[in-house]
């Protein structure tokens, strides 16, 4: 197996062999606490150009299966792990870890030290990095950190280029699904409530939109920064008191910008399994996380928008509500993929349209 590297912008290095993919990456490195879950992360579109660090040492031991797949095409920018598994034992299992993403183009770095990489991302915060062969200097990793630039707009690169549909018999709701990088899970759980959806690109236009006749709306996850969906922000503040919206991840950070509250980058993002106080009743569940933005609560007065959830380790906002418009998001996976299923949050948005 080839030898590789992991360079970070501080100027550490980590070595290891290639479990994917040979090719060089620059992208932004973030950390993911899953013990499980390993495909649902690589093809979940919000991680689009990222590299990922998982926490959690051994990945690979249950292979890929055909049927788990969050999107089409996975769009991770690479993987680093402490050991991958070439003998997984699943009997759904089709190919290995290792095969999908040399098939993908996703490079994998195994073998170095997981923990001490979560640490200085936990303590320095996100930063960019570079996988390279063993071979490239230490110069030149450090020439294609300083040259990297990130996407300004990665959700025009993951979000579907034409409208498209998923039908469920008996149905009883209509909602439109704007797609800003949208996981498979989520439209499983509409379907199973009775729900046909119409997935739109982020940029399509109001009319467009109702031009469906929505019962609701839902503004998908996807990665990158809120602040460069313009377009999107402007209609869903157009929208707002007209259907009941629901906002998942990214949404909730376009939502909130529609209502007036603005958004605060974490330092290393929440990625993994979290746990989430409910601030009606304060219960706690655990719930799946992917992002690196939340909403600024000192923006929140006079946007109409009232906290439902918030994280029990940081006090980050986590969920927010707004009855009287019929508007509930959160900053969280409610379809639980990978993660518990604490599906009630579809629930409250279909008893929305119910009302």
């Amino acid at each position: 197996m080839k030898q590789m590297k992991l360079v970070l912008r501080n100027g550490m290095e980590f070595t290891g062999v290639s479990c994917g993919s040979d090719k060089t990456v620059v992208g932004e490195i973030v950390f993911n606490t899953s013990m499980v879950g390993y495909q649902e992360i690589i093809s979940d579109p919000a991680y689009s150009g990222q590299i990922v660090v998982m926490t959690y040492p051994l990945m690979g031991q249950y292979g890929i299966t055909d049927d788990d797949f969050e999107s089409r095409t996975p769009s991770i920018g690479g993987l680093v792990v402490r050991e991958c598994c070439n003998t997984p034992s699943n009997f759904r299992y089709t190919k290995t870890l290792s095969e999908e993403l040399d098939e993908r183009g996703i490079p994998c770095l195994s073998g170095p030290d997981t923990r001490m990489i979560t640490r200085i991302i936990r303590d320095e915060g996100c930063m960019t990095a570079a996988l390279v062969d063993e071979c490239v200097s230490h110069e030149d990793a450090m020439a294609l950190i300083a040259a990297y630039r990130p996407k300004e707009n990665p959700v025009s690169e993951v979000s579907c280029s034409k409208r498209w549909f998923s039908r469920t018999p008996h149905h009883k709701f209509d909602i439109v699904v704007v797609d800003c990088g949208l996981k498979h899970s989520v439209i499983a759980e509409l379907n199973r409530r009775s729900c046909n959806v119409t997935v739109v690109p982020f940029d399509a236009s109001l009319e467009d939109i109702l031009s469906f006749n929505p019962d609701g709306l839902l503004i998908s996850n996807g990665p990158g920064s809120p602040d460069s969906l313009p377009d999107l922000i402007d209609v869903v503040r157009k929208l707002r008191g007209k259907l009941p919206i629901f906002g998942i991840c990214l949404g909730q950070n376009i939502v909130s910008l529609a209502c007036g509250a603005g958004n605060i980058r974490l330092k290393a993002g929440h990625h993994g399994g979290r746990p989430v106080r409910e601030s009606d009743g304060g219960r706690i569940i655990s719930a799946e996380h992917n992002h690196n933005w939340t909403v600024d609560p000192d923006t929140l007065e006079g946007s109409g928008l009232e906290v439902s959830y918030s994280d029990v380790s940081d006090g980050s906002i986590e969920g927010l509500v707004c009855r009287k418009d019929r508007i509930c998001t959160v900053q969280f996976y409610p379809e639980g993929a990978p993660g518990p299923r604490e599906s009630h949050f579809f629930d409250d948005f279909i008893k929305a349209m119910e009302d």
